[in-house]
């Protein structure tokens, strides 16, 4: 029986998963994740999306194997996980009262045939007192996450507004994700589509 394998340990895109009511098992992938020299963020996102599934997908040909990344971008930067609490306070002063984009690419690979793609959401941050960002940092939240914050976490009372997939901010843009699949034969339902 064909199985959806999700290529990622992000516990985000497990629930996220769960939450469409979709059968998947787990398998983590241990792929490289640099990124080549010269490749733009949404590139980038996608490369690494496709390496991750290409690693699980291998050993399971007969599989539809999801990978994801997702990255945040400000000023044409990458943030990526804090290695520090004052490496997440600065990113997170940064994002204080801006706006930022924030991309997940996506690959599904099922056999010989793969689709990729991401999606871009734009999201505005509130101006952030330095006791905001001290309290948030004490939580222990920010360090496993990209650009120092979980929307889905404590750190949604930082966004003003968002504008775009708020699932792709949380780790999988779950419709498009779904739509794709479909459209590569998976037979599977989320529970909203029953057979």
């Amino acid at each position: 029986m064909t199985r959806l394998i999700l290529a990622s340990g992000s516990p985000r895109r497990k629930e996220l998963l769960e939450q469409i009511g979709l059968a998947f098992t787990v398998k983590v992938s241990h792929a490289d994740e640099t990124i080549p020299f010269g490749m733009s963020p949404e590139q980038a996102v996608m490369h690494l999306a496709s390496v991750k599934a290409a690693a699980v997908a291998a050993d399971e040909q007969d599989d539809f194997v999801i990978g994801a990344d997702t990255i945040v971008l400000l000023d044409g930067e990458i943030l990526g996980k804090p290695k520090s609490r004052q490496e997440a306070k600065e990113m997170l002063q940064r994002l204080s009262g801006r706006t930022h984009a924030v991309c997940t690419g996506v690959s599904i690979r099922y056999g010989a045939d793969e689709c990729v793609f991401y999606e871009k959401t734009y999201v505005t941050f509130w101006e952030l007192a330095e006791e905001e960002i001290n309290s948030y940092l004490d939580t222990g939240e920010p360090f496993d996450k990209a650009g120092a914050y979980g929307i889905q976490g404590a750190g949604a009372i930082f966004v003003k507004k968002i504008d775009g997939d708020y699932f792709a901010v949380v780790g999988l843009p779950l419709a498009s994700l779904y739509r794709q699949l479909k459209r590569l034969g998976w037979q599977g339902n989320a529970f909203l589509f029953p057979s």
